[in-house]
């Protein structure tokens, strides 16, 4: 970059550090909080457009295409060996013919059974002891991976021995390279939960989905236990379930985000008129909201789906390891450019979407730009830069799917040795996925408060003024931290003689 650019950024930054406040008082004179109800109004009440439909037709072709598979794969060693004679289509890859779909479906019941009470016990506690159960999974979860780590080696599981072993490194170095913004991040959680736990109804809407989770974990579980029980070898059984552990992902991912827009659309109501009780409230909010996410809106939820999740993941490890390299420029070099190619899909994927669907349907990409837009233009995109909530209950959602597998892998252990990592590994991702409809209705408040910030902070100050300054007195450090920085950068190429070598901050 250039000088004058990197001088024009510097002067950015700066001059974003007031933003907070002059959105504040442009409310207060000419855009009052109760002005945006009736535009945002019409689009929650208003007649939509379906979007995203191609995607929508590829998820239920696939959801049709693997119920199928899993279906005949279950049925085939159900009570009977080979009832429907497709073993002979597998005989190059045969290595037994033990098993039943009974032997091994049990387990997989088990850990459906662990997922949903350790969801169901997520929400009970929401309310009381929220902030603490996400306090101990972030110092817990290191121990339990290189737990589960030794225990791996100890079963002469040499290469999930170091999977774990390598996830408890990457975990613990995060967690430090991240200690100094835990506090913020918990107030920003305190405040979602705050938000959450007086709507009682988007509980019962995690709960409800919970269920229909089950429902298809039910058939999905089925056709695993009818692969590990099946003649093919180990690999073709490890190809089989890595499809369709890849098409419970999504599935799931669909079903945490749905419930994702259909929260966010409540919060973002609630924020807008004031309280859930005031009269400007629209009729049936929830099931308005409700009817969108399952109808136009659902094919830009199934196509967030499919590259969120990864992206969201990436891009917190790159900012970790990013803000501990120090001076070690051909390493910074290299970060930077995975940094801001991560960055880049960041624009056009991110949770942030999911908000903009709920109030305004409109099609995935164009949300997610919109959004990111809005909060570089306001500056609140350092608050999230800051902010680690998601990261946080990924923690939980990824603790609570390991003591999922866990369960699962000692009963495996005891009754089917050679099974334990097959079982076991499938079955903490069902675990994930159940404990993981819990968490969503926090990561939707969290949204959903970020964009009525960035829209206009009156909004925020209105429904709790000490969490309105606490945000306002971080996003003022946060600028000025930036614009330090930029400053230092600016001043040492000065210094140097070689302003061309400067490099975005």
């Amino acid at each position: 970059m250039s000088l004058s650019q990197t001088t024009s950024s510097s002067s950015s930054d700066s001059g974003s550090l007031s933003a907070p406040q002059q959105n504040v008082g442009r409310s207060r004179g000419s855009a009052h909080a109760d002005s945006l109800s009736p535009g945002l109004a019409l689009a929650l009440e208003g007649s939509r457009h379906w979007r995203d439909i191609f995607w929508l037709a590829v998820f239920m072709l696939h959801m049709i295409g693997i119920g199928l598979i899993l279906a005949v794969l279950g049925l085939n060693r159900f009570k009977k060996k080979d009832r429907l004679n497709i073993d002979k289509y597998t005989m190059g890859f045969l290595q037994n013919d033990e098993g039943l779909t009974e032997n091994y479906w049990p387990l997989y019941a088990l850990a459906g059974g662990v997922g949903t009470v350790l969801g169901w016990f997520w929400l009970l506690l929401l309310g009381s002891r929220a902030i603490q159960m996400m306090k101990v999974a972030v110092h817990i979860l290191t121990t339990y991976l290189a737990v589960i780590s030794v225990l791996c080696f100890w079963g002469e599981q040499f290469f999930w021995g170091v999977a774990f072993a390598v996830g408890a490194a990457l975990q613990f170095l995060y967690v430090i390279s991240v200690i100094d913004r835990l506090p913020f991040t918990m107030l920003v959680l305190q405040g979602a939960v705050k938000m959450v736990w007086n709507l009682p109804e988007v509980m019962r809407v995690s709960l409800s989905f919970m269920l229909v989770m089950l429902l298809w974990l039910a058939l999905w579980s089925f056709g695993a236990a009818g692969v590990v029980a099946s003649s093919m070898g180990d690999g073709g059984r490890w190809w089989l379930l890595l499809v369709f552990s890849v098409s419970l992902f999504w599935t799931g991912a669909v079903l945490c985000n749905t419930v994702h827009v259909i929260v966010s659309g409540m919060v973002f109501l609630v924020l807008i008129h004031g309280s859930r009780e005031a009269e400007s409230m629209p009729s049936r909010p929830l099931l308005k909201s409700l009817r969108y996410a399952v109808t136009t809106s659902f094919g830009s939820i199934c196509y967030g789906s499919l590259f969120t999740a990864a992206i969201r993941t990436l891009r917190w490890e790159i900012r970790g390891f990013r803000s501990k390299i120090g001076n070690n420029e051909c390493l910074l070099c290299c970060v930077d450019f995975l940094f801001h190619l991560v960055e880049t899909l960041v624009r056009f994927f991110n949770k942030y979407a999911y908000v903009q669907i709920a109030v305004y349907g409109k099609s995935f990409n164009h949300s997610a730009r919109d959004a990111w837009e809005l909060f570089q233009s306001t500056g609140v995109e350092a608050l999230i830069a800051y902010d680690c909530s998601g990261a946080v209950l990924l923690m939980g959602t990824l603790l609570g799917g390991l003591i999922t597998g866990t369960c699962a892998g000692v009963w495996t252990r005891i009754k089917y040795p050679d099974r334990v990592i097959m079982v076991g590994s499938t079955a903490m991702l069902m675990g994930m996925i159940l404990v993981g409809l819990a968490m969503v209705v926090v990561e939707s408040a969290v949204t959903s408060i970020y964009i009525c910030y960035a829209e206009d902070p009156l909004l925020i100050h209105r429904w709790d003024a000490q969490f309105f300054n606490q945000m306002s007195e971080t996003l003022h450090q946060r600028l000025q931290h930036r614009s330090s920085r930029a400053r230092e950068v600016l001043t040492s190429s000065r210094f140097d003689g070689h302003p061309e070598d400067i490099i975005r901050v």
